[in-house]
């Protein structure tokens, strides 16, 4: 995917290590405000509590965390034993008391910051299996973890919206959303326009979504928006601000399972 706003763009690891850490105290904050009582409300992912989410996002960093020793130690060290084990795992966390549901979240955010700090340079494209079971890179963990902590926080419904995103962040986001639907053929021919970005056009024409839509490649649909607002929509988090060329209100393709499936954003 090309830049959206080239001034947004993530490079080098002390500044992905930034955001990520930006993120952390993003969810830390919305923590700090809510009550005993609004952590036991809803969030906005269907079947999950609040406490669902601050239970996952812990899980998710000690899962991280093992994905790092293994890149140290070449020990294969997997994020999950199972999906079972990782919903499990969650479902437990979720009952914890609010102080320790919250000390959970930060000890384990912690846990996984100081691993990446401490990744000898040399490690860190060490190929380590990811929750699907697909290889990748261990320094891909940082923007795998980013892209966690920023769309939880918006999911922990307290007020947040993407609009408290990093640019950079929804850019990275926004690609990673169109090469997925692009992955499972969905989308065909529906271009994206942000308008609020320099160019005014979210990637180049290979990159486009393709799958499902207007079946006439010349007339593509045009689905236009801030980044804010299509990065929202994009990611099954609301409409307002979208339009589309045809005159309805367009309807995103899926990008993820609900969350009893999900393994891995």
């Amino acid at each position: 995917m090309g830049a959206v706003h080239d001034s947004a763009e993530i490079s080098g690891w002390g500044a992905q290590l930034q955001l990520a850490g930006h993120g952390t105290a993003a969810v830390a904050r919305i923590l700090g405000r809510l009550t005993d009582a609004e952590l036991d409300g809803d969030s906005l992912l269907p079947g999950w509590s609040r406490r669902h989410v601050v239970a996952h996002l812990a899980s998710n960093a000690r899962a991280m965390t093992r994905l790092l020793l293994w890149a140290e130690t070449g020990v294969e060290t997997v994020m999950y034993a199972s999906a079972d084990v990782r919903n499990d795992e969650i479902e437990k966390d979720s009952k914890l008391r609010p102080d320790e549901l919250c000390v959970s979240f930060s000890e384990s955010a912690g846990l996984l910051e100081r691993a990446w700090r401490d990744l000898p340079k040399d490690r860190r494209m060490y190929p380590v299996r990811n929750g699907q079971g697909a290889m990748i890179l261990v320094s891909d963990t940082v923007w795998m973890r980013t892209r966690e902590l920023w769309v939880h926080a918006v999911d922990l419904n307290e007020g947040g919206s993407f609009r408290d995103v990093p640019a950079a962040v929804l850019n990275r986001l926004l690609g990673d959303i169109q090469r997925t639907w692009a992955g499972r053929g969905e989308d065909a021919n529906r271009r994206l326009v942000v308008t609020d970005a320099p160019d005014s056009s979210v990637g180049p024409a290979d990159m486009l979504p393709t799958g499902m839509g207007p079946t006439d490649a010349a007339a593509p649909e045009i689905v236009s928006g801030t980044l804010v607002d299509l990065t929202a929509w994009a990611s099954g988090r609301g409409s307002a601000g979208v339009t589309s060329s045809t005159g309805e209100t367009p309807i995103a393709a899926r990008w993820l399972d609900p969350p009893a499936l999900i393994r891995q954003l």
